[in-house]
């Protein structure tokens, strides 16, 4: 057999595998005999590049988002308060519905297989826990560029950004997402008194997120105290795939956590 034909054929053997097993017993979430999707199905490529045109469908207002379509309960907030942006494989989605019964929790992906992972975990614990799991959802979107048109003002109480592409390159750093205008953007949607929070495991762009975050004057970074009280802080340092990746590898994770401050009177 050729290489060429031998690559069709695991192609080939990949895509049949994938409709035919996409689904395992798991048992840390759905409980014993439940099916969540096997995560080697849905592999990409760890970071997308967010100034291509990635075909995306997006809403042109917040007022024309029919989130029933995605969210299945009906009691608590009907509003998305928190977003989990570049949600990766939903660990942490999946563990703030845990922890907010009550509010709608969105993550938000770019990568499309990485978002179609979620879409089935999610599905497979609904399924697995009658009346559970319907405040968690996800989507595909860009959110450096559109995130305006999901969340009106002043909507979000609380948004996360877990372990964002580093951008190493100089050059690149302009696609990093937290900076300046983006903070701009991400102050619009969020509360006043609400938590933006942020962790990596790259000691140069913790650096540069907390300096983005320090000059801006729409942000204010909590204290020690604070940080170590906040269960989202826990939850952010060890629910996410990639925060489980570090602890493997005895890396560290640096956390900084701000405050959206109040409007400055006109």
């Amino acid at each position: 057999m050729s290489d060429s034909t031998e690559s069709i054929s695991k192609r080939r053997e990949y895509r049949l595998a994938k409709k035919a097993e996409k689904q395992v017993t798991f048992t840390s979430e759905a409980g014993v005999g439940k099916a969540l999707p096997k995560k080697r199905y849905y592999r990409q490529r760890a970071h997308s590049n967010p100034f291509s045109d990635h075909r995306l469908e997006y809403p042109t207002s917040p007022s024309d988002m029919d989130w029933d379509k995605l969210f299945t309960n009906k009691d608590g907030e009907q509003e998305v308060k928190i977003a989990d942006i570049g949600c990766g494989y939903g660990g942490l989605t999946v563990a703030l519905a845990e922890k907010y019964p009550s509010k709608r929790i969105l993550g938000m992906e770019i990568r499309v297989q990485v978002t179609e992972y979620v879409e089935e975990r999610i599905r497979a614990l609904r399924e697995s826990k009658k009346g559970h799991y319907g405040n968690c959802a996800v989507i595909r979107a860009n959110s450096m560029k559109f995130l305006p048109n999901f969340f009106k003002r002043g909507q979000l109480e609380k948004m996360f950004f877990c372990f964002p592409d580093p951008h190493f390159k100089q050059r690149k750093h302009k696609a990093r997402i937290i900076t300046n205008t983006l903070l701009s953007e991400y102050a619009f949607v969020l509360q006043e008194g609400g938590i933006l929070y942020t962790i990596t495991d790259v000691l140069d762009l913790h650096e540069w997120m907390k300096r983005h975050l320090d000059e801006h004057p729409l942000f204010e970074r909590l204290t020690e105290e604070e940080e170590s009280v906040d269960p989202c802080v826990n939850i952010m340092t060890h629910a996410t795939e990639e925060g489980k990746k570090v602890a493997r590898n005895n890396g560290s994770k640096y956390v900084a956590c701000y405050r959206r401050r109040a409007n400055p009177e006109l």
